[in-house]
């Protein structure tokens, strides 16, 4: 009888350790061979035709328990999108592949390479052009979107 109170007192104890393991967030990697492309062939990657013809590929690695703060890698071909609206969200990217050149609304003119970081503000207008790029992406918006 001794033995049987001990293993189901085991049983609910080892439940517990799991039950709090499961709530306890983890650090979201993304390695080496993920930045390498590898991430764009898990299951969880979203491919997208857009009107314009152009592919991206989308991986989520993080979303924040308030959902206001995120981060993936994001793969896009060719384009050019006319930013008429605010962005909505503050983004910072670092591009590991390709470029994009920004012309805000004031007419001023970036761009950024394979190997730089850039950080868009919600509030932002303007023209985002491209001939295709990987980037790492993270994402604050203060309304959890």
């Amino acid at each position: 009888m001794k033995s049987l109170i001990t293993l189901a007192a085991a049983i609910v104890l080892s439940q517990n350790v799991l039950a709090e393991d499961k709530a306890t967030p983890l650090p979201a990697e993304l390695s080496r061979a993920d930045i390498a492309g590898a991430i764009f062939e898990r299951a969880d990657m979203t491919r997208t035709q857009h009107e314009d013809g152009h592919v991206t590929l989308d991986v989520t690695s993080f979303v924040s328990s308030d959902r206001k703060f995120s981060s993936g890698m994001y793969k896009s071909g060719k384009t050019r999108l006319e930013v008429t609206e605010p962005y909505g969200v503050d983004e910072f990217m670092y591009f590991l592949e390709g470029s994009v050149t920004l012309t805000s609304s004031n007419g001023s003119v970036q761009t950024i390479n394979a190997g730089e970081g850039v950080t868009i503000a919600r509030e932002w207008t303007g023209i985002w052009e491209t001939n295709g790029y990987t980037k790492i992406w993270v994402i604050y918006s203060a309304l959890g979107e």
